[in-house]
């Protein structure tokens, strides 16, 4: 598998307190990377090094399988990024900031168009930037970050303080950019649903560690399902299974079943039928990605 983004040991101290320890990153080509950890995890932290904002107490970072501290210049012109608030002009129009940032990065002017159609701003491209909606704004951002047409996109946060309508726009920008323009997009959150709705890959840090990484697929997985039973008389129905060597929990005036089988559940509704029990509900209950996110993350860390 061929990594865009690879740390090792990756770690960075402010005096006695550690930011970040011992992080390994892998990002794949082509994901969607979601960095996802409760505020004041690291995550920012980590991104700032990545971008060589902030240099690293320990470890190493290699981009585009490139040492970061030798090659650094060569990089990052391949990397765009949108760290916490974007910066603008507010009395300039959205193409005047872009035009502004083009002249540094010297790209072609046609760039500025392209990317303004990429984000969905081509019809307010004249308007001044300070008539902006928050969601525009962050969009205007993004447009900025994609000028140099880069194949890693670092987004830190993009969706704070955006209104529902705007969440989607962003959402569905960056769901289509690998598949669209082969970009490779690293984006931290503190949202479990964002991430889950955008990521294709997911990495989970807290306190500074990185405590899970893998497909949003694996994490699904975590989710423990079980098979909830009410019936007239729980506890006696509870007894019933075990003693005919179906496996139960008896909780909250419900029978809960760990192995959700179908051939395991309907065998356990036969018999209970078969007994004379009254069956007032079967369900399926799913342990929610905010609950695995909390079991990881140690019970106590805000989503």
């Amino acid at each position: 598998m061929e990594y865009i983004v690879e740390t090792q040991k990756l770690t960075k101290k402010f005096s006695k307190d550690t930011a970040v320890s011992d992080l390994e990153l892998r990002i794949p080509k082509g994901e969607i990377y979601g960095f996802l950890g409760p505020n004041g995890a690291g995550k920012t932290t980590t991104i700032r090094m990545l971008l060589g904002l902030m240099k690293p107490s320990a470890g190493n970072i290699r981009i585009f399988q490139k040492d970061l501290t030798k090659e650094r210049i060569q990089i990052l012109k391949k990397v765009g990024s949108l760290v916490e608030n974007p910066s603008y002009y507010p009395h300039l129009t959205a193409y005047e900031n872009l035009e502004a940032v083009r002249k540094i990065l010297q790209v072609p002017k046609s760039r500025i168009d392209e990317v303004l159609e990429i984000v969905r701003l081509s019809d307010v491209a004249n308007k001044k930037v300070k008539g902006f909606s928050l969601g525009m704004k962050q969009r205007l951002g993004i447009a900025t970050a994609l000028l140099s047409n880069p194949e890693l996109l670092i987004l830190d946060e993009p969706t704070n303080g955006l209104d529902p309508s705007g969440i989607i726009e962003i959402r569905n920008l960056i769901k289509r950019l690998p598949s669209e323009y082969g970009m490779t997009v690293l984006i931290s959150s503190h949202l479990l649903s964002e991430i889950d709705q955008i990521a294709t890959r997911v990495g989970i840090v807290a306190k500074g560690k990185l405590i899970f990484q893998d497909s949003i697929e694996a994490m699904r997985k975590h989710a423990q399902q079980k098979i909830s039973i009410k019936v007239n008389d729980t506890e006696q129905a509870w007894r019933t299974l075990l003693g005919k060597g179906i496996q139960a929990d008896y909780k909250n005036g419900l029978l809960a079943l760990a192995n959700t089988d179908d051939t395991y559940v309907a065998e356990a509704i036969r018999l209970l039928v078969q007994e004379g029990f009254s069956i007032y509900r079967v369900e399926e209950e799913k342990q929610s990605l905010e609950d695995i996110f909390l079991q990881m993350t140690g019970g106590n860390e805000s989503i």
